[in-house]
């Protein structure tokens, strides 16, 4: 369990994968701090991820934001957000390694990768989800209001690590039944679940600012997000 810290100031990490340059950001609030991987929304890594960051940070946690879009590319056409998230549905192998060598380069700058749990939001949910079934060895993986399918071929037989999953009712976007549908194969697997919905909030319900925020469902999945960080061991 993480205790609370005062954190450093983040700072944004450039960093190299498959000959590509990213630009990541890390805060950390003490040595060896149990480490958050996050994985952006479709719009790359904004002021909302290191926003979250830092309130995980003031927790006592230590967090890498990780970029799977390239450094400086950050999409503000609906058009551009669809392109880039579509080319990485399209190439899984691209997203898991994207995801790997932002745990790489974690671990460079000091992140405690063998105590981490990763998290992400909209496409960054279902980059994690991916990023479980690839079997990568992390505590947990969340995901908040994100893409719950498996893909054709996938499964989670090599999953490491429990799941949770945040998912509003009134999503359009992600239904109700691809949530039933993760249930089943996550309980199929023997993979330790916890999947929560909340009555009316919409896809992308934890947006500060945006009209689809709704401070209820977000107050309470970031409260059970912390105990849930807190109970990793």
């Amino acid at each position: 369990m993480a205790s609370a810290a005062i954190a450093d100031e983040g700072k944004a990490v450039r960093y190299t994968v498959d000959g590509a340059e990213y630009e990541g950001y890390y805060i950390s609030p003490a040595k060896d701090a149990p480490l958050v991987l996050m994985i952006h929304d479709w719009d790359g890594l904004t002021d909302y991820e290191v926003k979250r960051a830092q309130m995980l940070a003031d927790k006592g946690y230590a967090v890498f934001a990780a970029d799977l879009f390239g450094a400086g590319v950050r999409p503000e056409k609906v058009e551009d957000r669809r392109k880039l998230t579509g080319e990485l549905y399209q190439n899984r192998d691209k997203m898991r390694s994207l995801m790997q060598g932002a745990i790489t380069q974690a671990k460079q700058i000091g992140g405690n990768t063998s105590d981490a749990v990763a998290m992400g939001y909209c496409f960054g949910g279902a980059a994690v989800l991916e990023l479980a079934r690839s079997g990568t060895d992390m505590k947990g993986f969340v995901s908040f209001h994100g893409g719950l399918d498996t893909p054709q071929g996938q499964d989670y037989s090599k999953t490491k690590g429990n799941v949770l999953v945040f998912h509003g009712a009134a999503d359009t976007a992600v239904t109700m039944e691809d949530f039933v549908s993760l249930n089943k194969s996550l309980e199929s697997a023997g993979i330790e679940n916890e999947m929560i919905v909340y009555s009316g909030a919409p896809h992308a319900f934890t947006v500060f600012g945006s009209d689809r925020y709704r401070e209820d469902a977000d107050k309470k999945s970031w409260q059970r997000f912390l105990e849930y960080l807190s109970e990793q061991k």
